[in-house]
């Protein structure tokens, strides 16, 4: 069974939204609010040469196809990597950017089920939500933001259902106040 890792950058008040770009009223908050450490990035270098595969859902795929791919020393490794994207709306893969269009979390679950090393799932709030939902989850790589946005997509559904035990694996504290937390979903 591979591993699914969701991987995300988090305010304080759990919004993953817009971190970098986008339409949110924070949008670029990564950024804008808190001031860069290299140091609390290194898990991101580490996530490309640990994964097998990339997971996304159809906006973070439509967001990241046309850039993504002409950024190959930043992306190369999720660029060479095998890309899925799961969508039960988008007619056709990017040709700029390929991926195996999944059409449910079932077909998710199929893919777990094979070969291969692990799956990361990068941006994609309501697939990542999703994927907790169903149970699929295995791992979660966080890197918290010292800033509350207030509004905006959030990394966990709302969803009524039974609590979810986390397991610490890894954590850091950046001079930046960014956190790193590494959280495997307990059996």
């Amino acid at each position: 069974m591979r591993t699914l890792i969701v991987t995300a950058f988090v305010s304080a008040d759990g919004v993953m939204e817009a971190p970098g770009d986008g339409d949110h009223r924070s949008a670029g908050w990564t950024f804008k609010q808190v001031d860069h450490d290299d140091a609390a990035y290194e898990i991101k270098g580490r996530e490309q040469d640990e994964s097998a595969a990339l997971l996304l859902g159809r906006r973070s795929y439509q967001d990241f196809a046309p850039v993504w791919p002409t950024m190959e020393e930043d992306f190369a490794g999720y660029n060479a990597m095998p890309r899925y994207v799961v969508s039960t709306t988008l007619a056709s893969e990017d040709p700029r950017w390929p991926a195996t269009i999944l059409r449910s979390t079932d077909e998710v679950a199929e893919l777990k089920r094979g070969d291969g090393g692990p799956i990361i799932v990068h941006g994609s709030a309501q697939l990542g939500a999703s994927l907790a939902d169903a149970g699929l989850v295995d791992r979660y790589h966080l890197l918290v933001f010292p800033v509350l946005l207030g509004a905006g997509r959030r990394l966990f559904s709302e969803a009524d259902k039974d609590a979810t035990k986390l397991e610490l694996v890894e954590h850091d504290v950046y001079a930046n106040g960014v956190q790193k937390l590494v959280y495997d979903v307990a059996a």
